[in-house]
């Protein structure tokens, strides 16, 4: 089997798979492929998962390999018996099996019940003579250092106590996957709350662009540490509109935020000049284009003047929504398969903004930046209440989650004679209130917003009719990538007019999603046909309400395929900014990708693709 008979050549060879048996190996432009040359030999054999593959050919892509290693001289091993005439055959094929030279190519597979989840793969090819192994090796290796999207140099951030405290063992774990795919680490183990940011922000733009990227191996709040690190040294965009700004330029329409017939809505031409915008920043308005995104410096040293360094998030928290709306699928094996192959996507961030209390207060606005998710009231008092209970690991979320919706005035719901959701509604009505605050939210209406705010009709006991088409976000999505009308270029110019619409009242909840915010608990998310870079914030505003209102909100939330934006007491609008001021005594905190952010008076607007991210998007 030295393969003199054989039509050999750079391209093609024959080869022994181990557990296949002879095959014809050949590289072509998109992959290797091969074939069995014994077709009675591999019957009932198996490989890439595909059963009784007789006489047809199997294939894996270049970009679906991540490393090649020389095995040096060993065993290959026979095919797997099959059927009942295995036994028969075992004394032909443990004949030819023998010891070779070998090397092993490392790639990824996945199943039709879950394309999202990557498990690794390894495929060993034997040879009798050595030079025909190496000469594979060299070509193979020379195809993938001509990929420059894949790392070779990566910054690390390893947070030990994030989730169940499992951070270090979960890398421990990947990085056997890094050094087979010969791709250095630079890791940092925190030791302190804020010591990712701390190196973030003190880290050398020289010796930032000597990484290809930043990896966080931790959660969402983990991750949000880390970006903020970068960004807030780095990055140079106006702010958006403070809340006294925005008043002096809406109409108040009472408790509604639907435009209404004869209703003034504030207009402006931002091509010559920005009235919602402090003169401090109006001089660096080149920054801002019609989708939120910035634009590049002319300073050949600054970070954000060419390409931006990727960031690359391996899941170890209590959700990792980022990781399962950007990769389908909480695994961490899946998440450094994307890090090392240099898949890319690019995420929208949220740019929030803390004003001062006062006009002449002393205090600066204070900035922050999200990659998921801002949310206030229920969300900000389970964030808070959880920080009691971090010893409990995820668990803690739903405890608090509970605690939080029954700790409120009247009486528990355990005390309620409930025979069904109907009955609770029924019988309890507007009585059981659950904890609410009074706010004030005003948000830019986009004009070409696909989706607008439900039009509702009453039906039993508050849910609307209406149903509209929603398009998920998937891998090479067309709406996060297309430039069509919405002016998807990050460099394109402002919108000519700017309608601004406010709503006051009582509030359970108020959230501002980046993304749909998929996890465990929410299988569909916040808002399952959010987009990963399509340019919008998702504003929810859950109005008060009785408290087993909101509980049905809660389970819609909890199920797939539920319509939790389905209420009459719930507002859902597609914006590029907005702006909040607590108006009532009792307040809560905001909660930003699982971080605690205090704020009387805050803005936030999206920028559009800001985040290069080692991913490829969920699959279908």
């Amino acid at each position: 089997m030295d393969g003199s008979n054989c039509e050999l050549s750079v391209m093609s060879g024959c080869f022994y798979l181990d557990h296949v048996g002879d095959v014809l190996l050949t590289r072509n432009q998109h992959g290797l492929s091969w074939k069995c040359l014994d077709s009675s030999d591999c019957e009932g054999t198996t490989c890439l998962g595909i059963g009784s593959w007789e006489n047809t050919e199997t294939e894996i892509k270049f970009s679906d390999i991540y490393a090649v290693e020389f095995d040096s001289y060993g065993l290959v091993h026979s095919p797997k018996s099959g059927l009942g005439h295995a036994k028969e055959c075992f004394r032909k094929r443990l004949l030819t099996t023998q010891q070779m030279y070998r090397f092993t190519v490392h790639g990824f597979q996945t199943s039709p019940k879950e394309p999202c989840l990557w498990k690794l793969a390894a495929f060993t090819f034997g040879h009798m003579d050595l030079q025909t192994c190496q000469s594979w090796m060299d070509q193979l290796n020379y195809t993938f250092i001509k990929e420059v999207e894949r790392p070779r140099n990566l910054l690390v951030f390893v947070h030990p106590k994030s989730g169940k405290a499992s951070g270090l063992k979960i890398w421990e774990t990947v990085s056997k996957i890094f050094i087979r795919a010969k791709v250095n680490t630079k890791v940092i183990v925190t030791e302190r709350a804020g010591h990712a940011f701390d190196v973030m922000a003190s880290i050398q733009n020289k010796e930032l662009h000597s990484y290809d990227g930043i990896i966080a191996v931790g959660g969402d709040g983990f991750f949000n540490e880390v970006l903020n690190g970068y960004l807030l040294s780095r990055l140079k965009v106006p702010l958006p509109p403070s809340p006294s700004d925005s008043f002096t330029t809406v109409q108040s329409r009472g408790s509604s935020s639907v435009p209404e017939s004869g209703d003034a809505v504030h207009e402006s031409d931002q091509k010559e000049h920005f009235p919602l915008l402090h003169d401090s920043v109006q001089e660096v308005m080149n920054f801002r284009t019609v989708n939120g995104s910035c634009q590049g410096t002319e300073d050949p040293d600054h970070p954000f003047s060419g390409e931006r360094p990727r960031f690359g998030l391996i899941p170890a928290g209590s959700t990792d929504a980022i990781v399962i709306c950007t990769t389908g699928a909480r695994d961490p094996v899946t998440s450094a398969l994307h890090i090392i192959l240099g898949r890319k996507i690019f995420l929208d961030a949220m740019q929030v903004v803390r004003w001062k209390t006062t006009p002449t207060s002393a205090i600066e606005p204070f900035i922050r930046y999200a990659a998921s998710f801002a949310g206030y009231g229920f969300y900000g008092d389970v964030v808070s209440e959880s920080e009691k209970y971090r010893w409990m690991g995820p668990k803690r979320y739903d405890y608090v989650g509970t605690k939080v919706f029954l700790k409120h005035r009247y009486f528990p719901l355990t005390y309620l004679p409930i025979y069904s959701c109907r009955d609770v509604l029924n019988t309890v009505g507007n009585y059981v209130n659950a904890r609410s605050y009074e706010a004030e939210v005003m948000f830019e209406e986009a004009e070409n917003a696909k989706a607008s705010p439900l039009t509702r009709s009453k039906t039993w006991p508050f849910r609307s009719t209406t149903r509209s088409e929603k398009i998920l976000c998937r891998a090479k999505c067309s709406v996060c990538s297309s430039k069509a009308e919405d002016g998807n270029n990050i460099r394109a110019s402002c919108p000519e007019k700017t309608r601004w619409c406010r709503t006051r009242g009582r509030f359970l909840s108020i959230g501002a999603a980046v993304m749909s915010n998929r996890n465990e608990r929410a299988p569909d998310g916040l808002v399952v046909d959010a987009h990963l870079s399509d340019g919008f914030l998702h504003l929810i505003l859950i109005k008060d309400c009785s408290r087993p209102k909101y509980l049905w909100h809660l389970t819609e939330l909890a199920k797939k395929g539920g319509e939790p934006l389905n209420f009459e007491f719930v507002e859902y609008h597609k914006t590029r900014a907005f702006t909040f001021t607590s108006i009532g005594e009792a307040e809560s905190v905001w909660n930003l990708d699982g971080e605690i952010f205090e704020a009387h008076h805050l803005s936030a607007q999206v920028l559009r693709g800001l985040i290069p991210l080692f991913a490829s998007g969920p699959e279908v």
